[in-house]
C-alpha cells in the first residue's frame, strides 16, 4: 500500500479521536430514579394493630402506653407477667406462647408475687436454607431487604414458626434479640432449655448468680455454668437441659450459649437477664420479647423513674451467617463453621439494636420521652468490638457496671458511652432542659459513633442508630416528625440497601447530584485503548517504512555496485 493511504488512515483517526474526545468532555445528562419504581414499604408494620399503643389493663396487668409505631403485643406482656399458667385460654392464644412458656407458682416469702419461676426456651434458626424451599425460611428482616442468617434463643411456642400457611415470614415470637429474661432478687429460677436446634448447645448465667452444680437435676451429672470444657456435657437435638439459679444481687446480666462461643454468641444466642430488686406485690415482665420499653416495669423501677428501657447491641458477620444460607447439611455446616471459618479474619457488616437495623430501628427501638422526666436504659453489647453509643441532644448518667452500682460520688455524667464485648451498662437519662442533662425538646439522635455502626453491609444510613423522641415531635403513627421536609420513606426500601439509588438525587430541583446518565462519544476507556492502538499504529507505520526505505537503499546500492563492476570489466577487454 503506498504510504500517502497509511498517512490519510492515521490523519482521519486522529480527528476522529479529537472530536470523540471533545464529545466526552460533555457532562451527561441526571438520571433520576422515579420513587414510583421503588419497592416502598409501608414506615410502620402494618400488621401490627395501632391498638395495641394504648394503655391497657389484661388479665389484671396494667400495661402503659406505647408511643412507638410497633409496639409490643399487650397479651404477651400480660401473659409475661401473670405467667401462661395463670391466664385465660383466649388471651393464651393471643399469644402464640406454648400453655407452659412461663410457669409461675409458690408465693414462698408470703410478699404477694411469685417466687418459683420457670421459662422454657428453644433454639430457632432464621433465615436459613431449607430443602424444601428455593429461599430461606423462616425470614426475618433486620432492615429492608437484609436477611443475615440468625440464631436465637426462643419462647416455647404453640403453632407454626411462620405466621400462617401462606407466609413464610417469621412469627412474632422468633426474632432477634434473644428475649430479655426478668426476675425477682430470691426468686427460685428454672431455664429449661429444649434443643429444638441441628447442633449441641448450652446457655451460660454470664454475671448472674448461680451454683456451679445443679444437684437438684440428675444427680449433678449437667452442671449448671453452661461450659462444655469444665461444667457439663454439650446439649444434643432433640434434649433438654434445666438451668437453675437463686440469684441474690440485683443487676443488668447476660445470658448465652458456650458451645464455640465465638460463633454460637455471633448467631445471636444471646439475650439480657435482669435481675430486679425485691419488693411485695412485685409481678414482673419476665420476658422483654424484642428488649426495648418495659411497659410493665417493676415495682423497683417504678420508685425512681418514669420509663424504663432494655437496649441490646449486637454485631454480625456476613460470612458467618451466610454458612447456613449455603447448605442444609449439618456435617457441611459444622465443617465450615467450626474449622474454616477464621474468626481473628473476620468482619461485622450488621449492626443491631434490640434485633433491628434502622430504619426499622424507629419502628420500636426509640426512647420516647417528655420533658422533666427521669429514664431508665439497660444496655448491653453482645457484639465482639467495643461501640460507643452517643446521645445527641443529652447527657446521662452511668449508674451500673455489669450489675455493680457505683459510687454515687463515682458516677460518670457523659454523652459517650463505651461498651466492651459482653459488658452491660445502666443509665440514668434526665430531660430537665438545663444545658448539661438535656438540652430541650426534638427528635436527638443516639447511635454507635463508629462510623461503621451506623451502616448496614457498608450502606449508610443504616446500623444500631436510633433516636431520643419527646413526644411533641412524633406523628400520629409513632414516627419522628423531622425537620426541613426530609422524607424518611426512602430509607424503607430495597432498592437503597442494594445501593440502587441515588441517596441525594432530590435535594435540589436540577438533581445535581442524580446518578449520571450515559456519557455520550467514547467513553474515556474506550478513548485510551483506541490511543494506544493508534499508537502502536504509528510505530508499525514507521517501522515498515524503516524497512521499506532500507531495502530501496540496499537495491540502489547494489545496482550501483553492479555498474561500477559492469564498467571495470568492461575497460579491461579493451
Amino acid at each position: 500500500m503506498p504510504t500517502r493511504y497509511f498517512m490519510a488512515i492515521l490523519a482521519a483517526c486522529s480527528i476522529a479521536l479529537s472530536a470523540n474526545a471533545q464529545a466526552s468532555l460533555k457532562l451527561p445528562e441526571t438520571v433520576k430514579v422515579n420513587p414510583a419504581a421503588l419497592d416502598m414499604e409501608p414506615m410502620c408494620d402494618p400488621k401490627i394493630s395501632p391498638a395495641w399503643r394504648k394503655a391497657q389493663v389484661i388479665e389484671g396487668v396494667k400495661i402503659e402506653a406505647s408511643d412507638v409505631c410497633s409496639p409490643d403485643n399487650p397479651h404477651l406482656i400480660a401473659a409475661a407477667v401473670k405467667g401462661t399458667n395463670n391466664i385465660s385460654m383466649s388471651t393464651l392464644m393471643e399469644t402464640g406462647l406454648s400453655p407452659d412458656a412461663i410457669i409461675k407458682t409458690d408465693d414462698i416469702d408470703g410478699d404477694g408475687d411469685p417466687d418459683r419461676i420457670t421459662i422454657k426456651l428453644e433454639v430457632i434458626e432464621l433465615n436459613g436454607r431449607t430443602p424444601d424451599f428455593e429461599g430461606v425460611i423462616p425470614t426475618y428482616d433486620i432492615a429492608p431487604g437484609i436477611q443475615p442468617g440468625a440464631w436465637v434463643f426462643a419462647p416455647k411456642t404453640s403453632g407454626m414458626s411462620t405466621e400462617n400457611f401462606e407466609s413464610i415470614r417469621a412469627n412474632s415470637l422468633l426474632r432477634l434479640p434473644s428475649p430479655v429474661i426478668r426476675v425477682e432478687v430470691g426468686d427460685i429460677v428454672q431455664i429449661v432449655l429444649e434443643n429444638t436446634h441441628y447442633f449441641p448447645h448450652t446457655i451460660h448465667l454470664h454475671g448472674v448468680d448461680h451454683p456451679f452444680s445443679h444437684h437438684e437435676y440428675g444427680g449433678g451429672k449437667y452442671g449448671n455454668d453452661g461450659v462444655p470444657q469444665t461444667s457439663e456435657i454439650n446439649l444434643m437435638p432433640g434434649e433438654r437441659r434445666v438451668y437453675e439459679f437463686q440469684p441474690r444481687q440485683a443487676g443488668t446480666m447476660f445470658y448465652h450459649c458456650h458451645v464455640q462461643t465465638h460463633t454460637h454468641l455471633a448467631m445471636g444466642l444471646a439475650g439480657m437477664i435482669i435481675i430486679e430488686e425485691n419488693r411485695p406485690n412485685n409481678w414482673l415482665q419476665t420476658l422483654n420479647i424484642g428488649a426495648g420499653h418495659v411497659r410493665h416495669p417493676s415495682v423497683a423501677v417504678k420508685e425512681q423513674f418514669d420509663k424504663e428501657y432494655d437496649l441490646h447491641y449486637h454485631a454480625m458477620d456476613k460470612e458467618l451467617t451466610s454458612i447456613i444460607q449455603k447448605y442444609n447439611d449439618p456435617r457441611l455446616i459444622a465443617r465450615d463453621m467450626n474449622r474454616r471459618y477464621d474468626l481473628t479474619d473476620a468482619t461485622e457488616d450488621y449492626y443491631t439494636l434490640n434485633g433491628l437495623s434502622f430504619p426499622y430501628t424507629l419502628r420500636e427501638s426509640m426512647i420516647v420521652v417528655e420533658p422533666d422526666q427521669k429514664i431508665k436504659l439497660r444496655m448491653l453489647n453482645s457484639g465482639g468490638e467495643f461501640i460507643a453509643i452517643h446521645t445527641h441532644g443529652h447527657k446521662a448518667t452511668i449508674t451500673h457496671y455489669d450489675g455493680i452500682e457505683q459510687n454515687p460520688v463515682a458516677q460518670i455524667t457523659r454523652d459517650v458511652f463505651d461498651m466492651a464485648p459482653a459488658q452491660r451498662l445502666d443509665l440514668v437519662l434526665k430531660t430537665v432542659n438545663d444545658g448539661l442533662h438535656s438540652y430541650g425538646s426534638g427528635a436527638w439522635l443516639f447511635h454507635d459513633h463508629r462510623e461503621k455502626g451506623i451502616t448496614t453491609d457498608g450502606m449508610s444510613e443504616g446500623g444500631s442508630m436510633s433516636m431520643i423522641a419527646y413526644k411533641s415531635y412524633l406523628d400520629e403513627t409513632g414516627l419522628p416528625k423531622v425537620a426541613h421536609g426530609i422524607d424518611l420513606s426512602v430509607y424503607f426500601t430495597k432498592e437503597y440497601y442494594q445501593r440502587r439509588l441515588p441517596i441525594w438525587q432530590d435535594l435540589d430541583e436540577t438533581g445535581s447530584l442524580g446518578a449520571p446518565g450515559v456519557r455520550s462519544g467514547i467513553d474515556p476507556e474506550t478513548q485510551q485503548t483506541v490511543i494506544n492502538l493508534i499508537i502502536g499504529f504509528v510505530f508499525g507505520l514507521l517501522i515498515y517504512l524503516a524497512i521499506a526505505r532500507k531495502q530501496q537503499v540496499r537495491g540502489a546500492m547494489t545496482g550501483i555496485f553492479s555498474k561500477l563492476k559492469g564498467s571495470k570489466g568492461s575497460n579491461a577487454n579493451d
